[in-house]
């Protein structure tokens, strides 16, 4: 195999495909880490302004109801993007892995 521009785009290529789906593939995991075993992971604790008055006053219950929208939708967020890091670097790396395979045979 003589090494030179074409083969290195495809190794580099191929490479970045593959880092691209490792760190899909963490952030999935982690995701379902957080779902399923560490459930308050991403909660915070909730403070009530006592300074405000009580009328203006957000109730605790509805802080945390808010705190517990926000945490589903950052996870929403968290398995989008690990979907579309994982759907864009599996074909990126596969194609160029399989070309230098071509390669390496002729």
């Amino acid at each position: 195999m003589k090494l030179n521009i074409r083969i290195l785009y495809l190794y580099l290529f191929s490479f970045v495909g593959l880092i691209i789906v490792v760190f899909g593939s963490i952030s999935l995991i982690n995701l379902g880490l957080k779902t399923l075993v560490f459930k308050d992971a991403d909660k915070y604790p909730v403070y009530v302004d006592e300074s405000v008055p009580m009328g203006k006053r957000t109730s605790k219950e509805e802080l945390e109801q808010r705190q517990d929208e926000e945490s589903r939708r950052q996870k929403q967020r968290e398995l989008s993007n690990a979907i579309a890091m994982i759907a864009v670097g599996t074909p990126l790396y596969l194609y160029h892995w399989k070309k230098i395979q071509k390669e390496d045979k002729d």
